[in-house]
């Protein structure tokens, strides 16, 4: 009796021990809408920064995004949004269509594209604007990644599935061509397809996202933004 309660307490010491599996899998059933567009007017500088006017056709702001799939990704409470990101700092979300900013330095890129309410975002050729405001030093027919999810703190339910999304300019990835390699916590992944992935079993606390933009044969490339490094939380 003795031994099988001391088999017994290795076995659950193991299994209390053993570490989750840190996985990435494809979001399918988000609405693709390929008809989204967003556009930009010339920005104008006021004593708040510079003030934003975008136009959105075929796409509504404020809308919560009806989804195609059964389990549950941080939401926005607010709806559908604009991600707005300068120099592939963390985006601000914004839910009208008119805002103001504040830009720090003298060479600004400007990525901004249209969000669901999951903060998934459109990825159609017509569903993002990129431009430069100050000395414009930067080649914006490079190629680009511009990382968005995951972003700050996550608690409850939301810590399960963690959305994994990234922005791709002027490049293709592929099987045969350039890929993201995505580093979360130690464990690699190679990611051959744009698309949105959900992340599984992270530990709570810190966790740290890298992603790379590598050619062919796992070289980084040569391009600003490169690669893009992250730390959230979970609670």
């Amino acid at each position: 009796m003795k031994k099988y309660i001391t088999l017994l307490l290795v076995i659950l010491s193991l299994s209390c021990n053993k570490e989750t599996e840190i996985t990435i899998t494809k979001v399918s059933g988000s609405p693709e809408y390929v008809n989204a567009k967003l556009s930009l007017e010339d920005p104008i500088i006021s004593e708040d920064g510079y003030e934003f006017s975008f136009n959105v056709d075929q796409y509504e702001l404020g809308l919560q995004t009806l989804k195609d799939f059964e389990y549950s990704l941080a939401n926005s409470a607010k709806g559908q949004h604009i991600h707005f990101i300068v120099n592939n700092d963390p985006y601000s979300a914004h839910y009208i269509e008119k805002f103001s900013k504040k830009l720090e330095g003298d060479s600004n890129v400007i990525l901004a594209f249209l969000s669901r309410s999951y903060h998934e975002s459109v990825k159609n050729k017509n569903a993002f604007v990129l431009t430069q405001l100050g000395e414009q030093k930067i080649d914006l027919d490079n190629e680009f990644l511009f990382y968005s999810r995951p972003k700050g703190t996550y608690k409850g339910t939301d810590t399960e599935k963690l959305l994994l999304d990234f922005y791709l300019i002027n490049t293709e990835i592929s099987a045969e061509g350039n890929k993201v390699r995505a580093t979360i916590q130690d464990k690699e992944f190679i990611i051959d397809e744009w698309a949105p992935y959900y992340i599984e079993g992270l530990a709570k606390g810190e966790v740290k996202i890298k992603l790379e933009l590598i050619d062919s044969s796992g070289n980084l490339i040569d391009t600003p933004f490169n690669p893009s490094e992250r730390t959230v939380t979970l609670e």
